[in-house]
Parts: C-alpha cells; sequence; structure tokens
C-alpha cells in the first residue's frame, strides 16, 4: 500500500509538471501569435526628388489618376502599403516641375495601375502536402501618358510610359511578409518606369524642356 502511495503521488507530480509545461507552452504560442497579428510593418515614405526635376515650358502641370481599382476581380492594389497609382503620382508631383508663361500646359495622366493575382498550381499528393511551393503570383503594372497642350487645348506634344512586374510568393507567407513585397514591387516598378520617362519626356517632349 505504501509503494502504491508513493507511485501515485509522483505519477501526480509528474503529470502535474507536464500539464504546467504544455500550459506555459501553449500560452507562449498564443502571445506570439498575436504579436505577429498586431505588430504591422512599417514603410517609409516613397520621394523621388532626390533624382532632380524635368523643367517644362509650360504655365501648370496637372497630375491626373484616371485609374480606379476594380473590386469585383482579383487585384490587390487597394489593399498594398503603396499602391503603384499612388508611387506613380508622387512621381510626378516630384520630379515635373512647370516654368513657362507661353499659355501652355501639361497633363500627367495615370493610366492603368493595376495588380492582379493569380493561384500558381501545386503538387498533388502526400508529397505536395509536405511540400512548402510558390502558390501566388503577382503581377504589377503601371502606366503613365504626359501631354502638352496650348492654350486652346491642342495637343502639341505626348509620350507613354509602361512598367511591368512579377513576383511569386509561397503558400506560407505571412501577412508581414506579403506587404514587405507589396512595398518592393512598387519601389522596383516606378524605378523601372522613372527609367523609361528619362528616355522618352527629352525624346518626345524635347522642345518643351528648359
Amino acid at each position: 500500500m505504501i509503494f502504491l502511495y508513493i507511485v501515485t503521488q509522483l505519477w501526480s507530480e509528474f503529470v502535474g509538471k507536464l500539464m504546467r509545461r504544455v500550459l506555459l507552452l501553449l500560452v507562449t504560442l498564443s502571445f506570439a501569435s498575436c504579436a505577429d497579428v498586431s505588430t504591422e510593418a512599417q514603410f517609409p515614405q516613397l520621394t523621388y526628388a532626390h533624382l532632380g526635376k524635368f523643367i517644362l515650358d509650360v504655365s501648370k502641370i496637372e497630375i491626373v489618376n484616371k485609374f480606379r481599382s476594380n473590386y469585383e476581380t482579383k487585384t490587390v492594389e487597394h489593399m498594398m502599403p503603396v499602391s503603384p497609382a499612388v508611387a506613380a503620382y508622387q512621381w510626378a508631383k516630384d520630379r515635373l516641375e512647370p516654368s513657362g508663361f507661353s499659355g501652355r500646359y501639361a497633363v500627367f495622366t495615370i493610366v492603368d495601375g493595376t495588380v492582379s493575382t493569380k493561384s500558381l498550381k501545386r503538387e498533388d499528393g502526400i508529397k505536395g502536402a509536405i511540400k512548402i511551393e510558390q502558390s501566388e503570383l503577382f503581377e504589377a503594372k503601371i502606366l503613365v501618358r504626359i501631354e502638352v497642350f496650348d492654350s486652346n487645348d491642342r495637343r502639341l506634344a505626348m509620350t507613354n510610359a509602361e512598367a511591368l512586374r512579377f513576383r511569386s510568393v509561397s503558400e506560407n507567407i505571412t501577412l508581414n511578409e506579403r506587404d514587405k513585397i507589396w512595398f518592393a514591387m512598387s519601389e522596383t516598378l516606378i524605378s523601372d518606369l522613372n527609367k523609361e520617362l528619362e528616355s522618352s519626356i527629352p525624346k518626345f517632349l524635347g522642345q518643351y524642356i528648359l
């Protein structure tokens, strides 16, 4: 009886310690999960003034965003920390400057800023269940147009510029990691657009650059 009592006490103490450790582990994991959800990544503002300005011989420059997100399709630009359209607007604000008194004016138009998403095919069966694969593909697009008009609204010159970026992500990506990828996509997309505009503006609007 004494032996049985000792065994029972030891077993009870062991189970108690085990349950406390399991409870501690669950609480720790719960806090870690909450921290991951509640902590949002912070992103710097994308600016382009350091790249210099295109000074145009016009009295004013209008920046127009004609792009509108289509929430009914598989697009995600409205969920991004900085969408391509917002970044393109900032580019025009930072890099285009009017400095003329001729009555001419320029219009910078954001035509497209779509970021679409496409599900990627994954492997079936047991191998697919244990393998971490690329599950989604993002396609980011930006299309802008710059036009110069005279005082009678007749177009005198025009140039278009477009940039595309693609990025796939794995199925186990976190929300913060996804936001960082989206931010990087907008950043590199406008960098590509900037290169296109630095080439096309002198070529097609050269006579209106001061």
